[in-house]
Formats: structure tokens, C-alpha cells, sequence
């Protein structure tokens, strides 16, 4: 091919140019082409011929193209044509023949190779390293590509060669170079802006002097300027230094473009990022510096002025940091001749005035600002106005740092510690002292936590110019009060700040803070700040430039003067870079110490166990570790380690230690976990016995040993049931006494201690050990590998048993005995989840298994999650039925203290609270004393019920019993209510703390009964009909909000909106699902008013909102008395949240319409008009309003009540006189009704 290319090129150019653009591809023929021209001499012929060629070649193929994509004229025909249809020659004028399109393709794809080849040969020709061309004759065929650049855009290999050939061309200087940019400049701007590649970006910057040739005064640059402006925002400019310094050049090119691009800034500044504010103050200051006249004035005057204003008048701190960043690119070249003066320019008018209005915002924003320009001078000033602004600005300084906002306290403490640390040399001692006493004094005592917090920061920021070290040294003491600061950030920053005083010569940090409280707080503080500590005193108590027996003996001193900081610390060591080596060692220096107690206290004793716990957990991570510390601490070891563990920390301890290097069991060990696992009585609310019975679960678990611990607490539990069954004739199981009796004399490998015969434990003692028993199988199920091995348990069934005799009596006594307790109902509900879970999982894996194996339920003989549900609803709803909470004692007669309760409560209503003695209510067990602790017990255990009726539907386990669960959430809440309403009107008042707990526990409750009300829903559907009792728990659920708010008040009942907020939909749909489910909304008016002579049918809410609204009116009409009347504002708020849901499906509001429509009619019917005109003015101004009239419209069933209801008021003005109560009401209600009524 080079050498047919070489003949031709002897022959003559116009051989060449057609050789090369017939036979070659641009990519094989690159460097072929190249090395054919350089030979070409400037006294060649060539040299003259080839460029007119070239031109007529480009020319030529140019034409081509053009023809090419020109639409052919059909040629003229000799008879009309035939007619044909219009969607026919519609179509076929826009479809072509696909081959006529295949062959304009190929031919425009050759057309684009040789005008490749024919622009490669133009570089070649213009680059020649002898000039053998000549520019002028080159012009013409490189123009002739540049004019036609535009209709190259579908082929990126030409516009690639053509825009590399005009910019060598104007790179070399030729002739005529400025008439090839009009194409080429917009092309490389676009493709920089497209392809996104930092080497156009510095192609452009390159070119960067041919844009002074354009116009922009003309209106045909339109498209270039916006290519411009697009530059100002895009990522690859502002990152890279070409794009910046691009940007700027273009700001000096018109006035015009300038102001857009800075207005383009302005835009930017509220979402920039802190690289893309930065980057442009970068280019407003390069612009600013090489342009001159309009331009520089357009600058200063119309955007940095602005700026200073903006970055002061600020309304968010955020926008005014984004400000001053782009501010930054002037105040970090002050240095730059004119900067300092154009600053003190802008900023002195304002800044000063700004530091002293009254809104602390702007002061706020006005302080960082000056701040980032001090010293704010004017460098054309003398001496003495220097000096004077000086004092000027310290005096602003040391008035900001007694500022009324706190925010503004806290930048003038750090700033002024910024300007400490960077002014020191240059600033008056007398100034020096003043600041800093007053920050050390003052700003470290300071209410603002923040403030506190920049005092240290600032301190630490101060502390690297070493020119304060001096008077540092005597201040820091006054910072030591710090460490014990209420606000875990100080603390933090103490630390830090230690940290760094430790490594400064010279400091010491014991010095600032007393190595007394630095331990107090290594043993007390959260993590965060004991690991800090641990680092601070590593290189003081175990160092590492030691050996390890020196290391070893420093820490005991350590642990000698504050064993619990020592073993603190031994908790962060490894983690705090200490040797592993080293850690190991100390761990037998430690074991070796409590071999000799006598010298050691007991403090000292649970010190060093717990050190050696902490370090074992943190080095078995290791297996080689591991097996160290196995050796180390051997059976006889842990051992004596038992023999010295006195404490309840320190037998926690050494379970930790036995379990973390999993050591060989020791029967001593287990005996001690044994007697703690039993001896559970003392557990709830106890968070010392629970840590150790914790740890007592780890090492049995990890000795294997579950079984036989679980058989021991059965044991326990069985004897609890048979308790229950002598006291209160509770039904047990007879597999329970004929198992009770099988223990007793059947020996067990588990190791007892052995001590002497105990008397029979009574009822109460025997219950707490159940709950304590309760307890731990809570927390054994909350790990998967416990609670597989729970559910596995040859002992769960009896377990189980148990627990259903002694859940019953809980749910049936829980009012007669202040110990009840809901654990046993929570620990029997959700053995029974996690079996039913269990076995889902296991028949879900047993049906896609390839193997037909028999599927083999776990816990066969155990009661069904259906039966466990059906047990728990019968318990709960006979103790509801039967009123136990109006009537305490009416469920049981055979219990002694339900008989003491009925006699109690009989005393109490009849003779009034005025007449009790205040000590027969202490000693009484059954007086108005425990009467809010017992309600407290009741709402726990009925919640524990709810709760496990609400997770067990969750998981879909049974639908079965959806009606009957709504029942019993509704009975419930009814009868809460109930309570609440007599407490309040007896005066039963409940302990404050008693009624928190109680609300709390409401709040759970009312989450659950929604949450139920939501799986319901979720469930129906057309082939399974809609459960009943959904609308009942929806008004008992709103019942209860408006109840807590009328007799428990307003804080409490606030407690209930976050969570009512979101089941607010499914509320509403359950109001209405008794008509929109069953499609017939006639029969949910016997739910409201099935008794026309029955007033108790209707929901109190729909009472509680008509009080509401009259309250809203007769505040319009006496402001006086409105001040006087309480609006129930939680209820208020809530309903207001539910007015946009309910407006925002028509068929929903025509359902709720109905339910409002009943209330009325029955407020009319016991002459009831207050209830009336608050019910009609609801849902007039409210729920459809005046603005919504169009839409109400829509509504046919509710303006079909509302008519009906409209009639029923009209007779029944015309029954009452206008003298009678209740008529101006009704006046008022018809009056309401009568605009949306009419047609």
C-alpha cells in the first residue's frame, strides 16, 4: 500500500489524493500519510499543486454530501397520477425504501473517510517541519473544512481532525487563523461541556485569546455566550485550574457577560459545596485583578458589595458560611496589592454598625465576618488610625464575648482564640490578658454548652503558637472543672485537650486536672471519654518503652490506688494500641495477686477480676491468645479466682472469664451459676443480679450445660404453679404434680450447694422467683443460639404448663395483689409465637426439601398458638367482663385479699375520701394508696395480651380469631376509659409517677390496637367479608385520646399524637368499614343509635369535637369567656390532622359524612343542640367548607343526610319558642347547613 501511495504521490496530486482516500482507512494510514508529506521539499511541485488538490478534493466531497442529503425532485410524469388515500400517501411520504436508505448511508460513511484523510493530509501539509507549504495556499481547503463543521456532527472522527487542524493553525500563527474560529471556538466549548475530559478543558484555556475576537454585542453570538455561562457552573471548570483561570479570562471579555455570569455565582451560592464556593472566589478575584474600568467597578460595586451585605443580613448561618467562602478568595490574597484596601472599603461602612443591632443574628453573622478579615485596616491610614481601629475592633471583640446569644459568645470565644494564636507577637500584653482571663474565668463557667465547648476548642487552638505557652501554663488549672461537665462533647474536648498537653514538654496535664478526678471519671464517664482517658494514661501506667514487668508493675499501682479505673482501663487497652505481649503477661501478674487476698481489699478484689475479665474477652478475639490465656488460667485457677470472688461484680467476672477462653468446666463454677439462675426472686428491677445472671447464662451455654440449668428452674416453676393452684383453685396439669413428684426423688448431674433445709417459701416468694424465672427466658430468647436450645428443651413443655397456671392467676389477681406482675404473661405468649415460628420455618424448609422425609414438629405435646390465644382471650375477658375494674374483688370471693378489696372500695365510695385516714391508707393494702400501682398492674398484663394477639396476627397466624381479638382491644379500652372517668369523679387520684407509667403503657396500647386495626384491614377483601368490630376499636381508640386529655391532661395526652399520626388512615378507614365494606351504609346506623331512647351508643370523641367547635364559636363571639373555657387543644390537633385525609377521597368522606349525620340525630333526639350545632359546624366549615363547594357537590350521600338532617332541625325550631334553650343553636346549625343545600 506505501509504495501504490509513493507512485501515485511521483505521479501527480491528484493521483496521491485519490489513492489515499480510495484505498486507506485514517487509522492504518496515519503514520503511512505523514511520512509521505515530510519528504515532500519546499522546491518539490507539489508543494503548490497538492494544496489546490486538496481544495478541490474537500470541495468536491463537501458537494457530495450535500447532495446526498438533499431530498431528490421526483421527475414530472406524463399522465396525472392515480388518487390515492390520505392516510396512504401520509404515510408513504415519510417511509422510504430501506436500501435507498442503506445506500445514503454508505455513501455519506465514505464521503466522511476521505474527508478524514483529505483534513489529515491539510495537518500534515501546515505542520510540514520544512514550511514546504505555503499557509495561503493551504487556506482555502482548510477553511472549506471549518465553514462546513457543522455538518460533521454525526461523524466525531472528522470534527476531531478538523478542530485539531484549526487549532494547530491557530496555534502556528498562520494567516487568516481568525477566520477559523467562528465554527471551531463553539465546537470545542460544546465538546469540553459534553465529553467532560480536563484535556479539552485545557484546549479551551489554550485558545483562550481568540474569544476576544467575537462580538458579543451582536445579537447572532447568542449561543456562544450561553456556552459561557455554562461554563461558570460546570463541575470540570470549577475543578480544574485551566477552567478557572478560563472563566475569569471571560468575565474581562464584555460587561455584559459579566454581569451574567456573577448573577450565574449568585444563584449557585445557597446550594454550593464548600470546593464549588471556594472555587468561585478564586475566579471572581482573578477576574477582578485583570480587568480594569466598568468591569472592575461591575466587580466591586454590583457583587462584592453585595456579598458583604448578604454575608451580614444572612437569615441561616449556613447561607452566610457559603457567602464568605466565595468572600475567601479576596481575604486570602489580602496580601495582593489593592485587596486590603478594596476589603476595608466594602466592609468598614457596615461591619462596625452591624456588631451592635439588635437582632443577634445579624451580630452573629457580622462577628464571623470580621473575624475572617481581622485586622481590618486601611493601609493608607498612619499609625495612629491604625491603632485606633484596632482598639476599635478588640473592644467589639471583648463585647461580643459578653453577648446575650449564646452562639455569638461561642465564635467570639474561638475567634478570639484564633486571633491569639495567629496575632500574638503584634497584639499588647494588656489586650492578651484581658481576653484570655476573661475566656478561662467567664466563658468556661458559661451557661451555653457550646460555649464551654469553643473555650477548650479555642484553647486548643491556641496552644500551637508556643509564644502562649508561658501564660498558659498558669491559666489551664482553671479549666480542670471541665472534665466533670454536664455535656459529653466538653468532656471530649478536655481530653483532647489533655491529650495534646501530654505530648507539649513543658505541660502536665496532672496539673490541669487532678489525677483523682481523671480516674473518678475513667471508672464513671461513657465509653467514649474512658477510652480517651486510658490513652492519656497509657504511657504513665502501662507503657510500652518498658519492659514488661515494669509495665506490669505500674498498672498494679494503678489498680492498688483506684481498682475500678484500673479495670476500666484494662476494657480500651487493646484497643488503645497496648501490646498483646504485655496484656498477656499482666493477666498472670494479676491471677498471681489474688492468690494472697489478705493484702488485698474487697474493692481491690472485684478491681482486678474485672480487669482480667475485660482483657480476656478483648484477647480471645486471637486463637493464639486464646490458648495462652487457657493456660494460664487452668480449672484450679479459676478456682481460687471463685473461692476470692466475694462480690456480685466479681463472680460476674470470673463467668466472664471462664466463658470467654471457653475453659473446661469446673464444678464449682457451675454450682455458683446454678444457685444464682435459682435464686431469682430479687431480679426485676435489678441491674446488678441481672449482669450476674447474665454472665451465669454465658458460661453455661458455653459448657453446655442449658439442660440441665433449665430442668432446675422447671422445677422452680412447677412448684410456683402448684402454689397457684392451693391458693387459688387455678386448673394445673396433672403431668405438673406427677413431674413435681418424679424430681424429688430423681438425683440430677447438676451441682447443687449443699445447705440446710429450708421452710416452704410462701405465695409471694414463690411468685417473684417465677418472674425472675420469667426474666431470664426473655433474655434467652433474644439470642438465636439460646433461644434454639430453649425451643429444643426436652423440660419446655411442663415449663410451659406452668407458665399458663401462673398467667392466668396473674390476669385474674393483678388487681388484688401489688406483685403481679405481666412477665409471666409475656414469657408464656411468646413461647408460644417462637414454637408456632419454629415450626412454620421447619415445615417451609421440610416442603422444598428433595428428600421425603416425615416432617416432625418441635414441642408435639405443647398447646397450639390457637389454644395459647384461645386461653389468654378467655382469662382477659372474663376479668373485663365482669367489670373488675369498677368493682376490685367481684372476680374472685375465694381469694382473701379480692374479699379485703370489695369491703375497701365499698368504704371508700360511701364515705367519701375526706374521711379515710391518711396512715389507715398506708397499712390498708387495699386503700386508694396501691389503688393507682394496681391499675398500673392491670393495664401492663392486658397490654401484654394485646400486644401478643398484635404479633401474632402480624405473621398472618390467626385469622380465625380477628373478630373476637377486636373485641377483646375494644372491651379493653372501654373499660380503661371506664376507669379513668371514675377515678376522676371519686377522686381516686393516681401517684404521678403511677400515672405516667400508666399513660405510657397506654401509648404502647393504643400503637397495638391500630396496628391491629391495620392487619384486619389488610385482610379483607372480596372473597373473605369484612370483619366486625372494626369501626368499635376505631371510636374506642379515639375515646381513649379525648379521655386521657379530659381527666389525666393535656401532657399526657400529647404523648399520644406522634403515634397516632400514623395510623391516622387506618383509623379513618375503620371508622367507615362497617358501610364501605358491606356496601350498605343503612345498616351502620344501628351501631351509632340502635336504641333511639340510648344515648350511651354514641363515641364520646364525636362529643368531645362538638365541645371543640362551640368553644371555636364562642370565641369569635366573646373573646372574654373563651379565655375562660378549656378546647381540649390535643384532641383538636389531632382531629386537624385528620381533616386532609378525610378530604381527599369523596367516598370516604360520604361514609364519615354518615357517621356525623347519625350523631346528630341522636343529639336531636335527647335535645342535645349543643351537640348538634358543633357536629353541623364541623362538617360545614371543616370537612367541605366554602372554597370546596365543587367538590361537595360530589358527595350525594352526605348532602342526602344533610338534607335529612336540615328537615329534622326545621321541625324541630318549629317546636321550640325562642325563649327555649337550645333555640338559637338550632337557628345557628340550620343557618350553616343551608348554602350547601342549595342547587
Amino acid at each position: 500500500m506505501e509504495k501504490r501511495l509513493r507512485s501515485s504521490l511521483q505521479t501527480s496530486a491528484e493521483s496521491f489524493l485519490s489513492s489515499a482516500a480510495t484505498n486507506l482507512t485514517l487509522k492504518s494510514s496515519k503514520s503511512t500519510l505523514k511520512s509521505l508529506i515530510h519528504t515532500i521539499t519546499p522546491s518539490s511541485a507539489l508543494s503548490s499543486s497538492l494544496p489546490l488538490s486538496l481544495h478541490s478534493a474537500i470541495s468536491n466531497s463537501i458537494n457530495s454530501f450535500k447532495n446526498s442529503t438533499s431530498p431528490a425532485e421526483p421527475p414530472t410524469p406524463h399522465s396525472p397520477p392515480n388518487k390515492r388515500p390520505r392516510r396512504s400517501s401520509r404515510s408513504n411520504s415519510k417511509i422510504q425504501d430501506p436500501s435507498i436508505q442503506e445506500h445514503k448511508g454508505s455513501d455519506q460513511k465514505c464521503i466522511f473517510n476521505r474527508l478524514q484523510i483529505y483534513s489529515h493530509i491539510a495537518l500534515h501539509c501546515a505542520t510540514h517541519p520544512s514550511r514546504a507549504f505555503s499557509p495561503e495556499d493551504l487556506l482555502p481547503s482548510v477553511r472549506e473544512l471549518h465553514d462546513n463543521l457543522i455538518l460533521f456532527e454525526s461523524d466525531c472522527g472528522l470534527l476531531s481532525e478538523v478542530s485539531t487542524l484549526c487549532e494547530e493553525w491557530w496555534k502556528e500563527g498562520f494567516v487568516g487563523r481568525e477566520m477559523l474560529i467562528s465554527q471551531f471556538l463553539p465546537f470545542l466549548l460544546s465538546r469540553s461541556l459534553t465529553l467532560k475530559k480536563k484535556v479539552d478543558v485545557h484546549r479551551v484555556y489554550a485558545m483562550r485569546e481568540a474569544f476576544v475576537l467575537f462580538d458579543f454585542e451582536d445579537e447572532s453570538i447568542g449561543d456562544l455566550k450561553l456556552l459561557l455561562i455554562r461554563c461558570v457552573i460546570a463541575p470540570l471548570y470549577l475543578k480544574t485550574e485551566d477552567g478557572r483561570r478560563f472563566i475569569a479570562f471571560t468575565f474581562g471579555l464584555n460587561v455584559q457577560l459579566l454581569k451574567e455570569g456573577l448573577a450565574m455565582i449568585k444563584s449557585q451560592i445557597p446550594f454550593g459545596r464548600k470546593s464549588v464556593l471556594e472555587a468561585y472566589g478564586d475566579i471572581v478575584f482573578r477576574s477582578w485583578k485583570s480587568a480594569e474600568g466598568d468591569l472592575k467597578r461591575e466587580i466591586e460595586d454590583g457583587f462584592l458589595q453585595g456579598l458583604i451585605e448578604g454575608a451580614i443580613c444572612a437569615s441561616s448561618t449556613s447561607f452566610a458560611a457559603s457567602v464568605r467562602r466565595v468572600l475567601g478568595g479576596f481575604i486570602n490574597q489580602r496580601t495582593t496589592n489593592g485587596v486590603e484596601k478594596l476589603l476595608f472599603r466594602m466592609a468598614e461602612p457596615v461591619i462596625f454598625r452591624s456588631l451592635q443591632v439588635a437582632n443577634s443574628n445579624v451580630r452573629h453573622n457580622a462577628l464571623h465576618l470580621l473575624l475572617d478579615m481581622f485586622p481590618l485596616e486601611d493601609p493608607d491610614a498612619t499609625k495612629e488610625a491604625k491603632d485606633t481601629l484596632l482598639d476599635k475592633q478588640f473592644f467589639l471583640l471583648e463585647k461580643s464575648l459578653s453577648d446575650d446569644c449564646p452562639d455569638v459568645r461561642a465564635v467570639a470565644v474561638e475567634g478570639c482564640c484564633r486571633i491569639l494564636h495567629l496575632f500574638w507577637e503584634i497584639i499588647p500584653s494588656s489586650t492578651i490578658t484581658k481576653l484570655l482571663t476573661k475566656i478561662f474565668d467567664d466563658m468556661s463557667h458559661d451557661v451555653s454548652n457550646e460555649v464551654r465547648l469553643s473555650t477548650l476548642n479555642g484553647t486548643i487552638y491556641l496552644l500551637a503558637n508556643p509564644q502562649s505557652h508561658e501564660v498558659l501554663k498558669v491559666l489551664l488549672s482553671r479549666l480542670g472543672h471541665m472534665i466533670l461537665d454536664s455535656f459529653l462533647a466538653v468532656r471530649l474536648a478536655m481530653c483532647d485537650l489533655l491529650l495534646l498537653l501530654r505530648d507539649i514538654r513543658g505541660f502536665q496535664f496532672n496539673k490541669v486536672v487532678a489525677l483523682d478526678s481523671l480516674l473518678a471519671n475513667l471508672t464513671n464517664d461513657q465509653p467514649l471519654v474512658a477510652q480517651k482517658l486510658t490513652k492519656l494514661l497509657m504511657s504513665s501506667y502501662f507503657p510500652s518503652k518498658v519492659c514488661p514487668t515494669e509495665a506490669c508493675n505500674r498498672f498494679i499501682t494503678l489498680i492498688k490506688r483506684s481498682p475500678s479505673a484500673g479495670a476500666r482501663f484494662c476494657e480500651f487497652a487493646v484497643s488503645e494500641g497496648a501490646s498483646k505481649k504485655f496484656l498477656i503477661e499482666l493477666v498472670s501478674f494479676l491471677v498471681q495477686m489474688t492468690s494472697l487476698p489478705d493484702n488485698l481489699s474487697e474493692d481491690q478484689v472485684d478491681g482486678i477480676l474485672a480487669a482480667v475479665s475485660h482483657l480476656c474477652n478483648n484477647l480471645a478475639n486471637e486463637a493464639s491468645s486464646k490458648d495462652v490465656l487457657k493456660k494460664t488460667l487452668s480449672g484450679e485457677k479459676l478456682k481460687n479466682l471463685l473461692a476470692v470472688a466475694s462480690g456480685v461484680h466479681a463472680k460476674c467476672s470470673v463467668f466472664n472469664i471462664s466463658s470467654a477462653i471457653s475453659s473446661a468446666c469446673v464444678p464449682s463454677l457451675l454450682e455458683e451459676c446454678v444457685g444464682l439462675v435459682s435464686d431469682c426472686g430479687d431480679l426485676s428491677g435489678n441491674s446488678e443480679r441481672q449482669a450476674e445472671v447474665r454472665s451465669a447464662h454465658k458460661l453455661i451455654l458455653s459448657c453446655s450445660w442449658f439442660e440441665d440449668m433449665f430442668e432446675s428452674l422447671m422445677r422452680l416453676l412447677q412448684t410456683s404453679a402448684i402454689a397457684c393452684h392451693k391458693k387459688f383453685g387455678v386448673e394445673v396439669p396433672m403431668q405438673i404434680f406427677i413431674s413435681a413428684k418424679r424430681k424429688k426423688r430423681r438425683s440430677t448431674k447438676f451441682p447443687h450447694k449443699s445447705t440446710s433445709v429450708k421452710k416452704p417459701l410462701a405465695f409471694e416468694d414463690d411468685y417473684r422467683i417465677a418472674v425472675g424465672i420469667c426474666w431470664q427466658i426473655k433474655e434467652l430468647l433474644i439470642s438465636e443460639c439460646s433461644r434454639k436450645i430453649l425451643l429444643d428443651s426436652e423440660g419446655l413443655e411442663l415449663a410451659f404448663l406452668a407458665l399458663k397456671a401462673l398467667s392466668e392467676v396473674s390476669i385474674a389477681h393483678c388487681m388484688c395483689h401489688d406483685f403481679m406482675d405481666a412477665s409471666l404473661v409475656v414469657s408464656y405468649s411468646t413461647i408460644s409465637l417462637q414454637i408456632a415460628l419454629q415450626n412454620s420455618s421447619a415445615e417451609t424448609v421440610a416442603s422444598h426439601s428433595r428428600k421425603k422425609t416425615a416432617f416432625k414438629q418441635s414441642s408435639e405435646l405443647l398447646p397450639s398458638l390457637n389454644e395459647t390465644m384461645e386461653h389468654l382471650l378467655h382469662c382477659a375477658l372474663r376479668v373485663l367482663q365482669l367489670n373488675f375494674w369498677a368493682n376490685p374483688g367481684s372476680l374472685s370471693l375465694e381469694c382473701e385479699m379480692c374479699r379485703n378489696m370489695t369491703s375497701d372500695h365499698w368504704r371508700e365510695t360511701q364515705l367519701g375520701s375526706s374521711h379515710k385516714d391518711a396512715s389507715t391508707d398506708i397499712e390498708n393494702e387495699g386503700s386508694i394508696f396501691t389503688y393507682g400501682k394496681r391499675m398500673s398492674n392491670m393495664v401492663k398484663v392486658l397490654t401484654a395480651v394485646l400486644k401478643f394477639i398484635v404479633d401474632a396476627a402480624d405473621v398472618g397466624f390467626i385469622p380465625q380469631h380477628y373478630e373476637r381479638c377486636l373485641r377483646f382491644a375494644s372491651t379493653y379500652f372501654q373499660n380503661v376509659i371506664t376507669c379513668l372517668r371514675q377515678s376522676s369523679r371519686e377522686k381516686l387520684m393516681f401517684q404521678e409517677e403511677q400515672l405516667r407509667e400508666m399513660c405510657t403503657c397506654l401509648r404502647s396500647c393504643f400503637s397495638y390496637g391500630a396496628k391491629l386495626l391495620s392487619i384486619v384491614l389488610s385482610s379483607v377483601n372480596e372473597a373473605s367479608p369484612a370483619t366486625t368490630g372494626l369501626d368499635d376499636l376505631a371510636n374506642d381508640l379515639l375515646d381513649l385520646i379525648a379521655a386521657t386529655e379530659s381527666y389525666c391532661g393535656d401532657s399526657y395526652a400529647a404523648m399520644f399524637i406522634r403515634v397516632a399520626k400514623q395510623w391516622l388512615p387506618d383509623l379513618i378507614l375503620a371508622l367507615g368499614s362497617r358501610c364501605m365494606l358491606n356496601h350498605s351504609p343503612e345498616k351502620a346506623e344501628t351501631f351509632y343509635a340502635s336504641d333511639d331512647d340510648d344515648k350511651e351508643h354514641l363515641p364520646s370523641w364525636l362529643t368531645v369535637l362538638a365541645k371543640i367547635e362551640i368553644h371555636e364559636l364562642s370565641s369569635v363571639s366573646s373573646a372574654e369567656e373563651a379565655t375562660e373555657q378549656k378546647a381540649f387543644p390535643i384532641f383538636n390537633k389531632l382531629v386537624r390532622m385528620m381533616i386532609p385525609l378525610l378530604q381527599a377521597n369523596n367516598d370516604v368522606l360520604d361514609v364519615i359524612g354518615l357517621i356525623f349525620f347519625i350523631s346528630s340525630k341522636v343529639g336531636l333526639l335527647h335535645k342535645d343542640y349543643g351537640l348538634v350545632l358543633g357536629l353541623v359546624h364541623f362538617v360545614c366549615t371543616k370537612l367541605l367548607g366554602t372554597e370546596d363547594r365543587e367538590s361537595g357537590k360530589k358527595l350525594n350521600l352526605t348532602l342526602t343526610y344533610l338534607r335529612e338532617l336540615h328537615s329534622l332541625i326545621e321541625r324541630s325550631v318549629e317546636e321550640l319558642s325562642s325563649t327555649e334553650d337550645g333555640y338559637q343553636e338550632l337557628l345557628h346549625a340550620k343557618a350553616l347547613l343551608q348554602p350547601l343545600l342549595v342547587e
